[in-house]
């Protein structure tokens, strides 16, 4: 797979802050790719700046093979975004909405309507043409949103965090659809989340910490290296736990045990079975990994 984007020793800053520092990574094209961070780390920094929103101190920006400096007009051309906050008008229609965004790229008449069409089908939204964005609910505004910015086929989508705040329901049917377009048309999703569910199943992590990469690569990559296995225990006091010898939480109805390694887990199991009556073993999350390499929590779409 060939990279669709690329940066390279990519800096900003707003006065002392140092809001982006030597950023370099690759995003390889039909990939789905999480840029993660809480807020103030710099993933809408960097977001601004990919869209030609924000100018850049240093270092070079390349998508779809061409630098942004050189054709900022053609990248745009070629980047759908879905803001973090809807960037729609309250006071139109749905209908009326996409037909003025649409218009921006030179799509009208019959041409409007075909890809209408299309998208009120794939993102479930016909019955809602007519209604004032105003009155709709947050979940059917984020479908509008996504639409806006699948009117003109860009190669890249991007999403800051797009599902904050929906209901499940919702939610599956953005991933289905986001799936589906990666999938017939070698879309590429460039997203940023708290849900950290959503950024296990992308290609490719990127963690930043106060504008600088903390760790970076496939979510087992990132497991493995910054994880280790769990053991959860059910049914035994703690007094058997503590026989272990191994770091542990109490949970719910249980003893969450933490081990390097799978093999490691296996070890314990022969050399206490008595203990091992009722157990599971998982690997770490990607919440665990965050933590591991940020030492900061994020939760349900808030920092905590």
């Amino acid at each position: 797979m060939k990279n669709i984007i690329e940066i390279n020793h990519l800096n900003k800053t707003f006065g002392d802050i140092k809001a982006v520092q030597d950023l370099s990574f690759r995003v390889k094209e039909g990939e789905l790719f999480a840029f993660l961070g809480v807020n103030g780390a710099g993933k809408s920094t960097t977001i601004n700046i990919l869209c030609g929103q924000l100018s850049k101190d240093s270092g070079s920006v390349n998508i779809c093979g061409s630098d942004l400096d050189a054709r900022p007009d053609s990248i745009k051309r070629s980047i759908g975004v879905v803001f973090q906050n809807s960037v729609l008008d309250k006071e139109l229609s749905v209908r009326d909405n996409l037909a003025s965004r649409a218009a921006l790229y030179g799509i009208k008449g019959k041409d409007f309507q075909n890809r209408l069409e299309e998208l009120a089908n794939l993102l479930e939204f016909k019955s809602l043409l007519k209604r004032p964005v105003g009155k709709l609910s947050g979940g059917q505004r984020r479908r509008i949103d996504i639409a806006r910015a699948l009117l003109h086929k860009p190669k890249i989508l991007i999403l800051d965090e797009p599902t904050t705040g929906l209901d499940p329901q919702t939610r599956n049917l953005l991933w289905q659809v986001i799936g589906n377009l990666r999938k017939d048309e070698n879309m590429t999703v460039f997203l940023t989340t708290h849900y950290m569910e959503e950024a296990a199943d992308a290609d490719y992590v990127v963690i930043l910490d106060a504008g600088r990469i903390a760790a970076e690569g496939t979510p087992l990559e990132l497991k493995n290296a910054y994880t280790g296995d769990f053991i959860t225990i059910y049914g035994e006091d703690e007094e058997q736990i503590k026989k272990l010898d191994a770091p542990y939480k109490p949970i719910r109805d249980a003893f969450r045990v933490s081990v390097a390694n799978t093999a490691a887990a296996t070890e314990l199991i022969l050399k206490y079975p008595e203990v091992f009556k009722d157990y599971e073993i998982t690997k770490g999350k990607m919440d665990d990994v965050f933590l591991a390499v940020t030492g900061k929590n994020l939760i349900g779409g808030a920092e905590k």
